[in-house]
């Protein structure tokens, strides 16, 4: 084989990679379409990595999939897990990782969702990424965002929406932090072709020991429920430790279908989703709550969901009602005012 840094990258990813698909199909679920959607996505998968072994069908909890799963393992030689209760996303990729760290062959791990909307031949990009900033940062830790060219396209107008103004106060959050600890945050591998990083997407990818600092340990809820931080903001929760744990975070492009073929997320109450992606994040990084008022006033009105009155902004403002009273501020009386907006465009 030639000695060239493809070469390594494919090293990587065939002996050194493993892969965790969390799984959850509801009571109401088709099993045939899900079969058809978990079947496919560990189809791509397997063609990426050499042991079918380095792939864990992370199932959370009991009837949630469990003999779907079993049948797709059984078909392609994965391995499959069961949690003892269904916690959410972050649950079954807790379980799923530590069950693969016993494997220490294995020095990159990727996040994958089951639905079928994650492509395993992007995976050697994501490799030869993290390998390039060792290569020229020293970083050994690493995370990878797998990010969407368009948000609106697979998730619908109104969640690419509230996704945006989740990822604008994402990155309010940590820039508030580096900021505060008097070390810069580094974008030059994250925001080279979007100043927008992409940090809600479901296609993650980590070294090891990023992965051990974000998946060895339960995370610290913030005085919030389980659900807010294992359901609603899982994606956050691994950004954050990640950049907690010192990773360099980064970005590769990637591609999506034109609509999602399954979304847990789409269930889920909107408002509480979007207010939890908001506040579990600016509060494990200590953002007080009057700078997170004054980014929703800042970045409320750039969204075009805000154009469609008064349903637009009746959204915006549930999101924004339950983030202030999750920091004790009335909405009612907290300054500055949502929408306010220059008088010319």
């Amino acid at each position: 084989m030639l000695d060239t840094p493809i070469s390594a990258a494919l090293h990587a990813l065939d002996e050194a990679t493993g892969v965790v698909i969390p799984v959850y199909f509801g009571p109401t679920s088709d099993p045939v379409t899900a079969y058809t959607i978990l079947g496919s996505t560990v189809q791509m998968f397997v063609r990426e990595v050499n042991d079918p072994q380095s792939i864990c069908l992370s199932v959370d909890g009991p009837g949630a999939g469990v003999d779907i799963a079993g049948k797709v393992a059984a078909q392609f030689g994965v391995r499959v897990i069961v949690g003892e209760r269904n916690r959410g996303k972050l649950g079954a990729l807790l379980h799923g990782m530590q069950t693969l760290f016993a494997n220490e062959r294995l020095k990159w791990f990727a996040a994958v969702d089951q639905d079928g909307d994650h492509f395993g031949n992007d995976l050697l990009n994501f490799v030869r990424a993290a390998q390039h900033i060792v290569e020229t940062s020293g970083n050994q830790q690493i995370m990878v965002l797998g990010n969407r060219a368009s948000r609106h396209r697979p998730l619908g107008f109104l969640r690419a929406e509230q996704e945006e103004l989740c990822n604008y106060l994402l990155l309010d959050a940590l820039t508030y932090a580096a900021t505060i600890s008097a070390q810069p945050l580094p974008l030059q591998f994250l925001t080279t072709t979007d100043t927008l990083p992409d940090f809600h997407s479901g296609y993650k990818f980590f070294s090891r020991t990023t992965a051990q600092a974000i998946f060895a340990q339960e995370p610290p809820l913030m005085q919030m429920s389980e659900t807010a931080a294992f359901r609603h903001a899982c994606e956050a929760v691994m950004t954050v430790e990640a950049y907690l744990s010192g990773a360099t975070l980064a970005a590769v492009n990637r591609r999506t279908y034109d609509e999602q073929p399954i979304s847990l997320f789409a269930s889920y109450n909107r408002a509480s989703l979007a207010a939890n992606m908001i506040l579990w994040p600016c509060k494990r990084l200590g953002v007080p709550g009057h700078f997170v008022a004054q980014w929703l006033a800042n970045h409320l009105p750039t969204l075009l969901l805000g154009t469609l009155a008064p349903q637009g902004q009746d959204e915006l403002l549930a999101i924004r009602e339950l983030v202030l009273t999750g920091y004790d501020l009335d909405p009612s009386t907290t300054k500055p005012a949502p929408f306010t907006r220059p008088r010319f465009v």
